[in-house]
């Protein structure tokens, strides 16, 4: 594949996140024209009134969405990389399960500082992540090992959360609860420039692993023999895909199938390389969640359907179909 080949994913790409931010700009409960929509965006508000809502609620939260569904675009193609299992994602291995019991122990004592709760997100994903690799090093950290350890964690996680709501007084359960679910509706503003620093700084330092994602889908025996150190680099690969998959966990809850579907559509389309593919997974995550979210906010309005059902009901029959066809294609 020559670089103008390679590179033709962008303009593309680039062309869906700029729609997907417009719908999640234009769509919710109050209908706006997009001459309207287009006015305010321009600084020409025809009212105060749709200036307030599409700068200081939708813009806000489709940023938040968009910095999210990249996180778990991005995380979720190295993971499946690392693992060589298309299968793979944070909550396949209880990445996401640690990182929901972190966060929901941080809201259950009162703590939702912009700081602390990916903080405490990002503690519950380590733990879960050493917890994993340590039991799959009984087995030499085979992939899939390391899948099943990752099954048995996130179920203990589910059961930890389950005991520390049961335990918890109404509302910080309720709260909980409806972050649990896949929420963006919680999102305070002031919490946008410290995500964005925390998936920057995590995906950057993914990005540049992307000769050692290359090297592990050819099996760790052959990125061994081409001068791969195995072991640092799968545990440096898990701790930046897990930040990536923490920030996402605390800014909004649990949002699956995005890191399971989004790598597997790049991947059947635009190749493995991973130096484009984890970019590509970014941005084509991001256009996803931000067009879900969209949904989620007019499907029911002015009901609200939280963000993680609409993308379980769109993933998860489209990955289906998706595995269906590649497995009649062997």
């Amino acid at each position: 594949m020559t670089r103008r080949q390679s590179l033709s994913w962008l303009p593309i790409l680039v062309t869906a996140l700029f729609a997907a931010l417009l719908l999640s700009l234009w769509a919710g409960s109050l209908s706006l024209s997009l001459t309207e929509l287009f006015a305010t965006l321009c600084g020409h508000p025809t009212s105060p009134t749709h200036a307030a809502i599409v700068l200081k609620i939708r813009l806000p939260r489709a940023l938040l969405a968009a910095l999210v569904g990249a996180a778990l675009g991005a995380s979720g193609g190295a993971f499946q990389a690392v693992l060589r299992n298309p299968l793979a994602d944070p909550y396949i291995l209880g990445v996401s399960g640690g990182a929901a019991l972190g966060a929901v122990a941080a809201l259950t004592l009162g703590c939702s500082s912009p700081l602390l709760l990916p903080a405490a997100a990002f503690v519950g994903a380590c733990g879960a992540l050493f917890l994993v690799y340590w039991v799959a090093q009984a087995h030499r950290g085979s992939p899939h090992t390391l899948i099943l350890s990752g099954v048995m964690v996130g179920s203990l996680a589910s059961a930890l959360l389950l005991f520390l709501l049961w335990m918890s007084p109404a509302d910080p359960v309720r709260t909980a609860v409806f972050w649990l679910a896949g929420n963006l509706n919680m999102v305070d503003p002031d919490w946008l420039p410290w995500a964005a620093l925390w998936i920057g700084c995590a995906f950057v330092g993914l990005w540049r692993q992307s000769r050692a994602l290359d090297l592990f889908t050819q099996g760790e025996e052959v990125a061994a023999d081409l001068g791969l150190n195995v072991g640092a680099s799968r545990l440096l690969l898990f701790a930046t895909a897990g930040a990536l998959t923490a920030a996402a966990v605390a800014m909004a809850g649990l949002v699956g199938f995005v890191g399971l579907t989004v790598p597997h559509v790049v991947r059947m389309i635009w190749g493995p390389s991973h130096r484009h593919l984890l970019p590509a997974s970014a941005l084509l995550g991001a256009a996803f969640l931000m067009a879900a979210d969209a949904l989620s906010r007019t499907l029911l309005a002015p009901a609200e359907i939280p963000v993680g059902v609409v993308t379980a009901l769109l993933g998860a029959p489209f990955f289906l179909y998706l595995l269906r066809k590649r497995e009649g294609g062997q």
